[in-house]
């Protein structure tokens, strides 16, 4: 059901953000206790503020209101990535070459499950990743089908 819903909202959400110069990075639909929530991440090159979100999440709320494609109530939120932003598609491990990033794996590469340094590049079938370990630096290639997840990381020096 929620891959169903997240679809529908991505077919619907594509045509209000470009216009507005704005990209889905992402859209969640799960329950949390007894409540629903359907959450829709935006981005943009310098970035989204609040009155972004309120503009997508009326536009959206409308959208959702005429074609109703959840049967449950439901809570929408329309906000930014964060500076944690998670990297889901080709494009965004290929805009955070040179950034630092997290990463977790299905299953252990070179005994490692867990990678958090400089993604050096992306083929789109490698990740490659630098991870700084004590007073050396050690370069793993990943491969794209067993990532588990990505994300932007922040590190405070």
């Amino acid at each position: 059901m929620s891959k169903k819903v997240t679809q529908v909202v991505e077919e619907m959400v594509n045509p209000i953000l470009e216009p507005l110069n704005l990209e889905l990075v992402d859209i969640e639909y799960v329950k949390e206790g007894k409540d629903w929530f359907l959450r829709v991440f935006i981005d943009s090159e310098g970035g989204v503020d609040i009155e972004d979100c309120g503009t997508v999440s009326e536009k959206l709320s409308e959208k959702l209101d005429e074609v109703d494609p959840i049967p449950y109530n439901y809570f929408l939120e329309v906000s930014s990535p964060g500076a944690e932003r998670p990297l889901k598609k080709d494009k965004d491990f290929q805009k955070a070459i040179g950034k630092q990033v997290y990463i977790k794996t299905y299953e252990p590469i070179d005994g490692e499950k867990v990678f958090e340094g400089e993604l050096v590049s992306f083929d789109g079938n490698i990740v490659t990743v630098s991870v700084k370990i004590k007073t050396r630096t050690k370069t793993f290639e990943i491969p794209y089908e067993k990532v588990a997840s990505a994300r932007l990381a922040v590190t405070f020096n």
